[in-house]
């Protein structure tokens, strides 16, 4: 079965980075001993793991990402990689976060995309995903010299807007899941300095998601075929990654995010044009990811970042290479 999962979790985990917008929050300490100073260290964020600070009140945030998933093969249930047909998706989502208060913050994610097949019809055109809103909860200080580490908690609700089902001759067409997703999470950052005098910002997170029922008709992103009438559970999913940022100058900043994603099965049920039961399981899955990147900062409150999210392992799942550019700016 093809259920599909959004590049950088959208359906499944936010991945709210928002550092260039709390940098004001984070230099609030001018020194912290020998070695670089916070204030001399701009961040955009790394390419996946959420930021556990947040905005200052009456502050905004907006950070487009444009990203094409590129489909290399897939990896079977014992881990092994086989060769398959190649696919780009396309697509670009968009964070719009404003501070509630200097603990609070709340904001939408839009998603877009279009997708190529080899072999088969790409999409008809460019077509909206499903879209999030989202709130995090700051339960800790900022203080980069500080022992403790900056927690948050974080709620985001993932709307169906995204076409997933009746796509008739074009499976490309789907963006969506369909589903209404609930994903709690558990953000932590903590700064480090190296001997070279360089500051290193580490980030841990943990994601729990889970996905209401869904009605199926046709040809759907849970692969089911035409005249297919039913409902479709996709499966729960848990994700943790871990992110360092390197300061190799004010401007310039080297990221890498290490993932770990387990999926349990999506299940479709009903009954196909001539009424015969139809059961598809797409049975759990895992996913091991690492997202190289790079970042540079023009201000404190403006930076680009570059990189890729590779899945170099796996069990069930589609080996992929993603490819992404992100603007980061706060007001």
């Amino acid at each position: 079965m093809a259920y599909r999962h959004f590049v950088f979790g959208a359906v499944a985990a936010c991945t709210f980075t928002c550092s260039a917008a709390i940098a004001s929050a984070d230099t609030s300490s001018s020194s912290c001993g020998p070695g670089q100073s916070p204030q001399d260290a701009w961040w955009t964020g790394p390419m996946l793991a959420n930021s556990a600070a947040t905005l200052p009140q009456g502050h905004f945030l907006l950070e487009p990402y444009i990203y094409d998933a590129t489909t290399q093969g897939s990896y079977d249930r014992g881990g092994s990689r086989h060769s398959g047909a190649h696919g780009n998706g396309f697509g670009t989502l968009t964070y719009a976060i404003y501070g509630l208060t200097d603990r609070l913050g709340v904001g939408l994610i839009p998603t877009a995309g279009f997708n190529t097949v080899s072999g088969g019809l790409s999409s008809s055109g460019i077509g909206l995903g499903d879209a999030g809103v989202l709130a995090q909860y700051r339960l800790t200080p900022i203080r980069p010299c500080g022992r403790m580490p900056t927690v948050s908690v974080a709620v985001q609700e993932t709307f169906p807007t995204g076409h997933y089902d009746r796509l008739g001759d074009r499976p490309s067409d789907g963006f969506g899941s369909g589903a209404y997703t609930t994903t709690v999470s558990v953000y932590t950052q903590k700064y480090f300095w190296m001997p070279t005098g360089r500051i290193l910002r580490m980030r841990l997170n943990f994601s729990e998601a889970l996905s209401s029922t869904v009605d199926v008709d046709g040809v759907s992103v849970y692969g089911t075929s035409a005249g297919f009438s039913g409902r479709a559970k996709p499966g729960s999913s848990s994700f943790v990654n871990a992110a360092w940022e390197y300061s190799l100058t004010q401007r310039w900043v080297v990221a890498l995010d290490a993932t770990y994603r387990h999926v349990r099965g999506t299940r479709a049920t009903g009954v196909d044009a001539l009424s015969q039961d139809v059961l598809l399981d797409s049975g759990a899955s895992d996913a091991f990811g690492l997202a190289p990147a790079v970042e540079y900062n023009w201000t404190p409150n403006l930076g680009v970042l570059v990189g890729v999210r590779v899945i170099p392992a796996g069990r069930n799942t589609s080996a992929t290479v993603t490819p992404a550019i992100a603007i980061n700016f706060v007001h």
